[in-house]
């Protein structure tokens, strides 16, 4: 028989192991009960708070009451205060930009005239008498220009609101025969006049390319109504080139150092579907579709005398072909042996070259305000050109008369400021001025071509400008009209304008 096994019983635990569990339990709990010391380097070893060696070894309370902290010593008043710690940098959302400079300036004019006569001047004697008053919101012009000088580049933008904005287009439909489709919106007009970046490079020349002014006459250098003491801008410039002709391309300028400034443009040629017997050129400007064909380049030069103060002089000149900016392909050579059905110019295109000249003064001296222009232009082929727009269709709303081989403008306008004679300060500018347009859209036409004395028109104007520190004005004006002969009524007109120029 097997003996019954014996009970199991508790090892005994010796008294040293008990003493360092004790020990070890009351640092655990002094630590937990310390949240500075939480997570931190273990705390000091019991040996450092225990009795000394001839103290009797028995094991501290775990309850046992902590030490009294000593007192912390004041900091003293000459002591370094601790450095710091760095924040790290907000990491940003935005690229860095370079430095921008923008400036905004804006100028409007309103019109108000009266008129002795009608509308249509292609009646036999001219236009008859009648009375009738205009109100006009002639133009808003906005202007926004953005400048990096760390980089040299500069951007422009400038819409002008015309007559209080309107809205037209014209689309070519192939797909309904080759019409044209017109869209009107509202009536006025809103224009993107200037949309370019430049380039500076150096410090007297200037690289620009997109949508600018063409350095032709007055207008594209003098176009706010405080640059001229008129009503209304010249009457002789705006009648055989684009009022405030712009187009796209490239520009360089330089500026030599003793005045005499250069300026080089290549841009896209005119539409030669607009031009007519009133207008000349005029029609050709590229607004009546979407995008401004440029298979005819053009080249203008212009070069202005700075040098003397208040003195500005010079001349330019414009060159460039016509036929190929027209909408349709309507204006080629005939030839024989030409395969029309694999080209559409077998023989090429008729060329008609256009080119205009130009000298012109811009003086601001003292009391004296003046400027003047002589402006020849002369048109290769134009008899060319006056057959083929005889046939174009009435939907592209061009006027379909013949133009002339040449054309002449002249004007000039001279004021004198009487502000300090009538008791105004400094701040006002008051000029008396008479003005004279010339202007003859036929001259000295080619045989075949009756020379229409209709067509030469001269504008005598009186009238007194007044200006508050170039930023209001306010003008007020009598023109007398009269055409090439005596056969045709003259016309008078009395206009005033205000607005501002900021």
């Amino acid at each position: 028989m097997r003996a019954a096994p014996m009970p199991a019983r508790p090892r005994s635990v010796p008294s040293s192991l008990l003493l360092c569990s004790t020990l070890m339990l009351s640092a655990a709990v002094a630590r937990a009960d310390d949240p500075a010391s939480a997570g931190e380097s273990p705390p000091a070893p019991a040996s450092a708070s225990a009795p000394a060696a001839s103290e009797p070894a028995s094991p501290a309370p775990a309850d046992a009451p902590a030490s009294p902290p000593s007192p912390t010593p004041a900091p003293s008043p000459d002591a370094t205060p601790a450095p710091v710690a760095e924040q790290p940098a907000p990491v940003s959302l935005f690229p860095k930009r370079p430095k921008l400079e923008a400036f905004f300036t804006s100028y409007g004019e309103l019109q108000f005239a009266y008129f002795n006569h009608g509308l249509n001047q292609n009646r036999a004697r001219g236009s008859q008498r009648d009375s009738r008053v205009e109100f006009d919101t002639t133009r808003l012009v906005v202007e926004l220009k953005g400048v990096l000088p760390d980089y040299g580049l500069e951007a422009e933008v400038e819409v002008e609101f015309e007559h209080g904005g309107t809205g037209t287009a014209m689309e070519l439909e192939y797909e309904e025969f080759g019409e044209f489709e017109q869209e009107l919106d509202k009536g006025g007009e809103i224009l993107v006049e200037e949309l370019f970046l430049s380039k500076k490079l150096g410090q007297n020349a200037s690289l620009t390319v997109g949508r600018f002014y063409v350095a032709v006459g007055t207008l594209s250098e003098f176009s706010r109504p405080i640059d001229y003491l008129g009503t209304s801008r010249d009457e002789a410039e705006t009648s055989i080139i684009p009022n405030t002709w712009d187009e796209m391309g490239l520009r360089l300028r330089y500026k030599f150092p003793w005045g005499l400034r250069l300026t080089g443009q290549l841009v896209n040629g005119l539409d030669s579907t607009g031009f007519s017997s009133r207008n000349w050129v005029v029609g050709g400007h590229q607004r009546r579709f979407e995008v401004q064909r440029a298979t005819d380049m053009a080249v203008v030069v212009r070069a202005d005398v700075t040098h003397f103060d208040g003195f500005i002089f010079g001349a330019s000149a414009y060159y460039g072909d016509t036929t190929r900016n027209r909408p349709k392909a309507d204006l080629v050579k005939n030839c024989e042996d030409g395969n029309n059905e694999a080209e559409v110019a077998p023989c090429g295109y008729v060329s008609a070259p256009l080119t205009i000249l130009d000298a012109h003064l811009s003086v601001r001296k003292g009391p004296w305000s003046a400027k003047a222009l002589v402006m020849w232009g002369h048109l290769k082929n134009a008899e060319a050109i006056s057959q083929r727009n005889a046939r174009l269709s009435n939907l592209l709303g061009v006027q379909r008369t013949p133009v002339s081989d040449n054309a002449l403008a002249v004007w000039g306008e001279v004021g004198y400021d009487i502000a300090p004679v009538v008791g105004l300060d400094g701040d006002h500018q008051l000029f008396p001025f008479v003005r004279y347009d010339y202007v003859d859209s036929q001259f000295k036409p080619r045989a075949e071509l009756f020379d229409n004395p209709r067509f030469r028109r001269s504008v005598y104007t009186v009238g007194v400008s007044y200006q508050l520190m170039n930023v209001a004005f306010a003008k007020l004006d009598f023109g007398h009209r009269r055409l090439g002969s005596s056969v045709y009524r003259p016309e008078n007109t009395l206009r005033i304008a205000t607005g501002f120029n900021y």
